[in-house]
């Protein structure tokens, strides 16, 4: 199997090994936690079809787990102005502990990810992963 696909699906499925107990706690499916978790950690990403683009989760899936979270008092959707085709999706105050406790989760996980490397390695990593960001974007760029 290709390394980086492997990769990839690995990183995936821990993070869900990891979410599932706290899911399970809170009563939440995993994409719904995912998409209170994307709202809570991304702030200037704010609609559905953001959620869609950005974290790949498919449309209906989006819709029918918003809707949950806007019944069951976690999300209140706002209309955009000037852009009357548009909703953000807001958090409210009570989703915020489970944004809190999806961030601390988030934090122990990279901790295991990086266990057994230096900061040295770490930094190394990070730095990569910026540079090829940046190459990523100027061959998007390029394709314009």
């Amino acid at each position: 199997m290709n390394p980086s696909i492997e990769f990839s699906r690995k990183i995936a499925m821990a993070y869900h090994v990891v979410c599932k107990p706290l899911c399970q706690e809170l009563n939440l499916p995993q994409t719904a936690f995912d998409i209170l978790m994307f709202l809570g950690n991304n702030p200037a990403y704010k609609t559905a079809s953001d959620i869609v683009e950005i974290r790949y989760i498919k449309a209906n899936l989006v819709s029918i787990h918003v809707e949950r979270l806007v019944q069951n008092g976690y999300l209140v959707r706002q209309p955009v102005k000037g852009d009357r085709r548009k909703t953000e999706l807001l958090c409210t105050d009570k989703a915020q502990p489970i944004i809190d406790q999806g961030r601390q989760l988030q934090n122990i996980f990279f901790e295991k990810l990086f266990y057994n490397t230096e900061d040295e390695m770490r930094r190394a990593f990070l730095t990569a992963i910026n540079i090829i960001e940046e190459n990523l974007d100027a061959i998007l760029e390029e394709a314009k």
